[in-house]
């Protein structure tokens, strides 16, 4: 019961800022240099698009050329001949359009779908190398939202709004040069708005960035609520908390809603800014220009031109204010994305050449004078000045009351951590110096709760060797006594588990996880309470399966029921992170108090 509570008072308690990243600014230099370090090698299909992206950009400034002479020499002239002329050119050049935007957007798009399918592999390889200790200082969901949420955003920006900003950049610098051509004492009235619309762009870029990264921060904080909610979701009910979570899950929603409407607000204040701006200077201009033409100082042709380069240059001005915000939004969230990349393992690879194990691999382990604190517990030692040696091939137990280190032991030995003193061996050598998939590569855990995958029953015996053969997973599962509930399944060993194996008994997902460890054939089995969740009868079936696996293999088993260890060779029983005994079991009984006081509360 007390594992319910906690878990109901974890998932119902407000997310701790501290246990999410720390938000630390990144550069603009180095958010471009970052996104081109996964553009660069699609350079060709930049240039295909950069081709396109200018060819359609000239284009469009040409069409308006022809729209001139439209104008000037069929409808104001009177020629048939020009007219028809001047409108062939228009839809060959509205041809050769279409063609250039299927070019540009076909490529742009393309290289917005694979940057982000890199960005995304990227990230979750940095994830997989991650030591475990980063997971449990940061949310699950919250970093899911990064890998998810945050590379969409990006993908919109490269495969769209890139394109978009370019185009439109194009088309500004064209049509000013256009204006200049057409009436320079016009254009000067163009030119005096600029910086009246630059000026807005980039105060507000600046707030816009950051609501948008508080905004993709309270998204994340959604996500992982949802994501707890789901996984508890039996503890939940069991409780008839889900008034109290929606309440909670309201709140998180709300708050994300409150930072949107935000950056919306500024997005909205910016575009009415930018767009208020040149419609006034296009107003003014179209009545400068009304009267040269009236006057006879200009044609009407060349007003039109005029106009349309400058209604042109006006929505490219527009267009860019508002992709600004979409970039905006995109360095936010790479910045989240960039934290990620840059996360630092605790466990680090050996610098140059790995040491060397001997083979055959004895299973010897040498644990000197550790001193180990958990991260988020710097002044609580788990392990305290501890010293213990595992013979090769020696069965042994670590018996204790909870917080007594025994599953900490686990995690140095498989090199979760590193002590802060003290070193750990594996037949002498330095667990330091070996790469940790080569130390973890002789190990074998199973753990009190054993940790399911979605998919099938093969695939989760098979996790722990992806090549072995059916017939050897088949093996597996029968000497872990699994295949007798396995094949009153739907589908046998091809029957999907659900989340997490939600679809299991307790039982049968613990005998899975031993018919994995048994399918890996280790030389050094971790065994935490391996048979905890099991009835008597599948317990004894069991433990003649693991007694039969342990032999000639070191193996170390964590036990709080003292009868599933009375045959092991050695039991040491620790206290406040340290031994303070160790025998057989007849021995314990006459020489600790503390072992006799377990085994009068069990056996009695």
């Amino acid at each position: 019961m007390s594992d319910l509570t906690s878990s109901t008072h974890k998932l119902n308690s407000p997310i701790d800022p501290a246990e999410v990243p720390s938000h630390k600014h990144i550069s603009n230099r180095k958010i471009l240099k970052t996104t081109w370090r996964f553009m660069r090698p699609y350079s060709s299909r930049i240039l295909l698009a950069s081709i396109a992206l200018i060819l359609t950009a000239g284009l469009s400034l040409g069409l308006v050329q022809i729209i001139r002479v439209i104008v000037d020499s069929g409808f104001v002239a009177g020629s048939n001949t020009s007219l028809n002329v001047a409108l062939l050119g228009f839809v060959a050049i509205a041809i050769f359009q279409a063609i250039g935007t299927f070019a540009r957007f076909y490529w742009v798009s393309w290289l917005g779908e694979r940057v982000t399918a890199d960005i995304r592999k990227s990230v979750f390889t940095q994830l997989l190398r991650l030591h475990p200790g980063f997971f449990e200082a940061n949310l699950s969901g919250e970093i899911s939202s990064r890998i998810t949420t945050d590379t969409t955003l990006i993908q919109t920006v490269i495969g769209s709004s890139v394109s978009i900003a370019l185009r439109n950049f194009l088309m500004l610098i064209g049509g000013t040069i256009f204006l200049f051509i057409t009436n320079p004492r016009l254009t000067s009235i163009v030119l005096l708005c600029i910086p009246l619309v630059v000026g807005p762009i980039i105060f507000f870029g600046k707030r816009v960035r950051k609501l948008s990264r508080d905004s993709q921060d309270e998204i994340a904080n959604v996500g992982a609520y949802v994501g707890e909610a789901i996984q508890q979701i039996k503890t939940v009910q069991a409780f008839n908390h889900q008034r109290h979570d929606k309440q909670q899950f309201d709140r998180h929603v709300e708050a994300a809603f409150s930072v949107s409407r935000r950056r919306i607000y500024m997005r909205s204040v910016l575009i009415t800014v930018v767009m208020t701006t040149i419609f006034s200077a296009l107003a003014a201009m179209i009545w400068v220009g009304g009267q040269d033409v009236i006057d006879g100082r200009m044609s009407a042709g060349e007003l039109t031109a005029f106009v349309a380069y400058a209604v042109i240059v006006a929505a490219a001005v527009g267009a860019i204010s508002q992709v600004m915000s979409e970039l905006q939004r995109a360095a936010g969230a790479m910045e989240r994305l960039i934290e990620l990349l840059e996360s630092k393992s605790a466990i680090t690879e050996p610098i140059g050449q790995e040491a060397a194990l001997q083979e055959p691999v004895r299973g010897e382990i040498n644990l000197e004078n550790l001193l180990f604190c958990y991260p988020s517990r710097p002044d609580n030692p788990a392990l305290n000045g501890l010293n213990l040696t595992v013979r090769p091939g020696e069965r042994l137990a670590l018996v204790g009351a909870s917080g007594a280190g025994k599953s900490t032991l686990f995690d140095l030995i498989l090199r979760f951590y590193d002590p802060q003193t003290g070193s750990v061996t594996l037949d002498n050598v330095d667990i330091k110096t070996l790469h940790p998939e080569t130390l973890r590569r002789q190990m074998a855990i199973v753990s009190q709760q054993p940790a399911l995958f979605t998919g099938t029953v093969l695939d989760n015996i098979r996790y722990s060797h992806p090549d072995a053969s059916d017939e050897e997973v088949s093996l597996a599962a029968k000497n872990a006594y699994a295949d007798e509930f396995i094949t009153q399944l739907p589908q046998g060993f091809q029957s999907h588990l659900g989340e997490g194996g939600v679809r299991l008994s307790g039982g049968q997902r613990q005998r899975l996880a031993i018919a994995r460890a048994i399918l890996k054939n280790p030389r050094i089995l971790l065994l935490d309470e391996a048979t905890s969740a099991l009835d008597a009868e599948s317990e004894q079936k069991v433990q003649l399966a693991l007694d039969h696996l342990m032999k000639g293999r070191t193996s170390i088993v964590i036990a709080h029921r003292l009868a599933t260890i009375k045959n092991v060779d050695r039991i040491v029983l620790m206290k406040d992170g340290q031994i303070v005994a160790e025998g057989c079991h007849e021995d314990l009984l006459s020489s600790s108090s503390l072992y006799k006081k377990l085994a009068k509360l069990q056996f009695n």
